[in-house]
């Protein structure tokens, strides 16, 4: 059971990386496009609907808005498209990932957190 759990989570990774694909994907009719776009979005973005420190409630917004939001995009995206988005998320994921993104993210957190102390500091100092 573990292992088809591991190979439903690898599915779903390729599936939203796919849907990025898709969604900047020319052929693809535009209310797929947004849809698919906005699937991608939110399971990527660290931010959920309902935050995930809820219990029971945080991770099953993620179980059922994710794969649901899938599932449709599925069946707008014509299956032969989406096959080849998602060789193309297949062949991504072999690829080396470079560490700029990383560096940006890190770099606006750190900045953030040295503007936060300021402010702070500022605001208690006078």
């Amino acid at each position: 059971m573990l292992s088809r759990l591991r190979e439903w989570a690898k599915a779903i990774t390729r599936d939203v990386h796919a849907l990025y694909f898709a969604a900047r994907d020319p052929r693809v009719p535009w209310y797929a496009k947004l849809l698919a776009g906005c699937v991608a979005a939110y399971a990527l973005s660290p931010i959920d609907l309902i935050p995930d420190f809820i219990p029971v409630l945080g991770y099953l917004d993620d179980l059922i808005i994710v794969p649901l939001g899938i599932l449709l995009v599925l069946w707008l995206v014509p299956p032969a498209l989406m096959a080849e988005h998602r060789g193309t998320a297949e062949a991504a994921r072999d690829k080396p990932h470079s560490m700029n993104g990383a560096v940006v993210i890190i770099a606006i957190w750190a900045g953030m957190c040295v503007l936060f102390a300021w402010l702070t500091y500022r605001s208690l100092g006078t």
